[in-house]
């Protein structure tokens, strides 16, 4: 269960946790309260609180955020005993807390049944807001997407209800910032969601952002959350699995109850089969005959760029110069809820991390967030493994204030359009001349018991950064690929931001 930190200042020196009565972890940050004149205290010999430690006070506040958005049912030293002693008697364990699916009777469900959602008072509660912001006092949006996903996941068990089966995170279909709201210390957010769509045993949950002014609603419902304040939309895919026999579990059916819910159905119907099809077909679509003449446009002008024997314009990058890339090992302190497995939520936030390192690197400023494309789970990730990210900036295009600008700051000796254009809605990212950054992160997973590596899955991320915002360049960034397989994924990248274009042109009218 999801749970939302709410600080209570007291005169208390501890800032340890503690649970309510109503299962609501609360946070006790009155060390930090504002009121004191002094906030350096000397060090002491011992303490019985890791963060009375001046300089731990940051992690700390990150790691409870962590623990109570990523609650564990278990410790794990008696989960891996469990697993031990089952492995022993022969049998596979896929979670510890849900060893059993208690029913397999399928039933209806509406929207209504699966609601949920999540507050966060970054107006009201600056320590909160401490823990969501990043080096520019913007929203760090690595953050959030933890939120999203565990959000996600407490939306699939209310729908799965009373049956208890193991939901995984099959696949994170779209995230996507609708308007700007950088400056999260004048919002409270809510986070709310439901089940849009349903099959036999897949569900595409629908959650959304909602950022307030003032206070948010005193009763939230779907009703309640004003479509206007919607600044982040997501969906996700998970699948149920039989605890016992470790094949697909059949889930409970979603009953739509109004012509919303309906066309919301119809439309999550249609992009499944449209994800069944783009799964049969082979992984790298041929480029048509625009494409391949683009293809031999830029092997062309980057060749001119190597032999002209100057250094390459300021902004511009070869796409080999722009990669970057980490190794983490999979500890147990970020396990989901079955236990043996890593959150899905902690995945995301990991690759966005690399990711945005490897924007602002390349771009030498301080990039925005904008969308996550459609990203499956090839492989879950277990305890123990070590993954490996390599990040790299595969497509860029500059938005621009009119065509006089167009060709002024083109990396390429040809004219290439952008396909995003300036958006009219003066809350949206795209609505000042910039550069749109789209980065791709590769994972892989390695067993130690193992030499060979899998693939776990592939994020594209991207990122605007104003022309306004560079220091020392002529306002806009560019990725030139120079190999043959670096223009297949530039081509791949300017795909997909198309695709985003036609998606934001789906956005209800009231956003612009």
């Amino acid at each position: 269960m999801l749970r939302t930190i709410t600080s209570r200042y007291s005169a208390s020196a501890t800032s340890t946790p503690r649970i309510s009565r109503a299962g609501t972890a609360v946070l006790n940050y009155s060390r930090f309260n504002s009121t004191q004149t002094n906030f350096h205290r000397p060090d002491e010999a011992g303490s019985q609180d890791a963060s009375q430690a001046a300089d731990a006070a940051a992690s700390i506040l990150a790691d409870l955020r962590d623990q109570q958005t990523q609650p564990n049912k278990v410790t794990w030293l008696d989960a891996l005993r469990e697993r031990e002693k089952q492995l022993a008697e022969g049998k596979i364990l896929d979670s510890y807390s849900y060893m059993t699916p208690k029913t397999t009777e399928v039933g209806e469900k509406t929207r209504g049944d699966s609601f949920s959602y999540l507050t966060l008072p970054f107006k009201e509660d600056k320590w909160l807001c401490d823990a969501y912001i990043n080096a520019f006092g913007r929203l760090r949006a690595g953050q959030l997407f933890q939120d999203l996903d565990a959000l996600a996941g407490r939306i699939a068990y209310r729908h799965c209800s009373p049956a208890e089966p193991v939901n995984v995170t099959a696949s994170v279909d779209r995230i996507y910032m609708v308007k700007k709201v950088d400056e999260i210390s004048n919002y409270n957010f809510v986070l709310a969601g439901s089940v849009s769509w349903s099959g036999r045993s897949s569900m595409e949950i629908t959650v959304k952002g909602y950022a307030f002014e003032d206070s948010v609603p005193n009763d939230i419902t779907e009703e309640t959350l004003p479509a206007e304040n919607v600044f982040l939309t997501a969906n996700f895919t998970f699948v149920a699995r039989n605890p016992i026999t470790h094949k697909s579990f059949a889930i409970n059916r979603l009953l739509p109850v109004s012509e919303k819910e309906w066309l919301d159905y119809r439309r999550a119907e249609s992009h499944n089969a449209k994800k069944k099809l783009a799964a049969k077909n082979a992984k790298v679509i041929e480029p048509n005959d625009e494409e391949s003449r683009l293809i031999y446009d830029i092997w062309r002008s980057s060749k001119s760029l190597e032999s002209s024997g100057e250094d390459k314009p300021k902004g511009v990058e070869f796409m080999k110069d722009t990669a970057v890339s980490s190794t983490l090992f999979m500890q147990p302190q970020y396990r989901n809820r079955h236990s043996y497995m890593i959150f899905g939520g902690y995945l995301l936030r990991q690759t966005f991390e690399l990711a945005y390192c490897a924007a602002a690197d390349f771009s030498s400023a301080g990039p925005r967030f904008v969308s996550l494309d459609s990203t499956t789970f090839k492989a879950p990730v277990p305890v123990g493994s070590v993954v490996s990210m390599h990040a790299s900036v595969s497509y860029t295009e500059h938005i621009h204030e009119g065509p006089t600008d167009i060709d002024a700051d083109s990396p390429f000796n040809f004219r290439l359009p952008a396909t995003n254009k300036l958006s009219s809605n003066p809350e949206a990212f795209l609505s000042e001349p910039g550069t749109l950054i789209q980065v791709k992160v590769d994972t892989t997973i390695k067993h130690l018991d193992s030499k060979n590596s899998k693939e776990s899955g592939t994020f594209i991320f991207s990122f605007f950064v104003p022309k306004d915002a560079y220091s020392d360049k002529p306002g806009y960034s560019s990725v030139i690929p120079q190999t043959y397989s670096e223009m297949m994924t530039y081509i791949a990248g300017r795909r997909r931001a198309q695709d985003t274009a036609y998606f934001v042109d789906t956005l209800p009218k009231h956003n612009e």
